[in-house]
């Protein structure tokens, strides 16, 4: 295989784009949270604080705020985008910890600018500050190692906060989900991929291309790091066969459609996944939303009464919704992933490429699937 077949896969698409990657808010605050307690412990902050990502990268943090009094240290980090458009770029991101006695745990608290979780659907309980589950193990994993390493139990109270994190959730969709307060504190990954929708097109296509000259002909458009984790477990797939859609389905299947591929496997969230099958072919929250009478019309077809079609149309999210049919036995997400799949044939217009789709939730679990058609 050429150097040029090698350079394949979503780490080459994010290289074939040029753009600049960044850190998430749950890296900052993982970061923020490993530097207060150290200091907690030893007395000093380490600047840069290093941290480990869920993938092995161990990215250096500067730090931007250094305060250790009355038991409690709080330090904070300026979020870096990198060159995503992200309303969050050059937030003050914060920790503040404080020891708790031994046995108590790790336990979260929002502090000013994080949100409040309101409504069901998410995947946080109803009044648990808005510090999604990964952000939060990655926090927890850190605090383990500093604790090994310099003598402490673990036992703290983390407050995570943002500077004008209200205000700044108000051009997000925190409010509408019903998250009060201010913005949530999220990442996989811990990078934030930067999106520059010709450069990401681009490199979905050069993607394409480099399967093929590879000699793959069984290719996996995700969503992103967890379908994609999804897609190499159920089918083997090679990296050089990933392709890392992000919100541009409809940019793979219609380079798909010109340059065909035996198969497509279409992996992503079930929310983004019921707006393709709606027939939206960009899943981005900005353009396009969940359609809950979609899902709704749906669920009547899957068996379920009127009743809990008429919950699913004012659902607060499509998990929400997935979950209730779940309770009731509606297989909601089929529904959508055969749906999914028969909108993506129609784009492909008639071109020799068998598909499947496959809907996961946040954690990879796979809540729908379609048959290869």
């Amino acid at each position: 295989m050429s150097s040029e077949q090698a350079q394949g896969g979503r780490s080459a698409q994010l290289k074939h784009t040029g753009l600049r990657p960044g850190w998430t808010t749950g890296a900052c605050a993982t970061a923020a949270t490993t530097a207060a307690y150290t200091a907690l412990l030893t007395g000093e902050f380490p600047d840069p604080v290093t941290i480990t990502l869920p993938r092995g990268q161990t990215p250096a943090f500067a730090l931007a705020v250094e305060e250790l009094a009355d038991g409690r240290a709080t330090a904070g980090v300026v979020k870096d985008a990198g060159d995503d458009p992200d309303v969050t770029h050059g937030a003050l991101v914060r920790s503040t910890v404080r020891l708790l006695p031994p046995g108590s745990g790790v336990v979260f608290r929002a502090g000013p600018g994080v949100g409040t979780v309101t409504l069901p659907g998410l995947p946080l309980d109803v009044g648990e500050p808005a510090i999604n589950p990964v952000p939060r193990q990655m926090m927890r994993d850190h605090v383990a190692r500093v604790a090994a390493e310099h003598g402490g139990t673990g036992d703290v109270e983390i407050t995570v906060s943002v500077d004008d994190g209200e205000e700044i959730a108000r051009f997000t969709w925190n409010i509408r989900l019903g998250i009060l307060g201010g913005l949530s504190i999220l990442g996989t990954t811990g990078v934030v991929v930067p999106y520059s929708c010709s450069a990401w097109i681009d490199s979905i296509r050069r993607g394409v291309d480099v399967a093929l000259a590879a000699g793959h002909r069984h290719v996996a458009g995700c969503t992103g790091s967890t379908s994609e984790k999804t897609v190499v477990a159920e089918y083997g797939l090679p990296e050089i066969a990933l392709l890392d859609m992000g919100d541009f389905a409809g940019a793979v299947l219609k380079y798909v459609r010109r340059h065909p591929v035996e198969r497509l496997t279409v992996c992503g969230g079930f929310a983004k996944l019921s707006k393709l099958a709606a027939g939206h072919l960009d899943l981005h929250s900005g353009r396009s939303q969940v359609d809950k009478p979609f899902l709704a019309r749906l669920a009547r077809q899957g068996g379920a009464s009127e009743e809990l079609a008429a919950e699913i149309e004012v659902a607060n999210t499509g998990l929400a919704a997935l979950q209730m049919c779940a309770a009731a036995g509606v297989p909601l997400g089929d529904l959508v992933a055969v749906a999914a799949r028969d909108q993506a044939l129609s784009v492909l217009r008639g071109a020799p490429v068998a598909v499947d789709v496959i809907c996961v939730d946040r954690a990879g679990t796979v809540v729908g699937r379609s048959a290869v058609r």
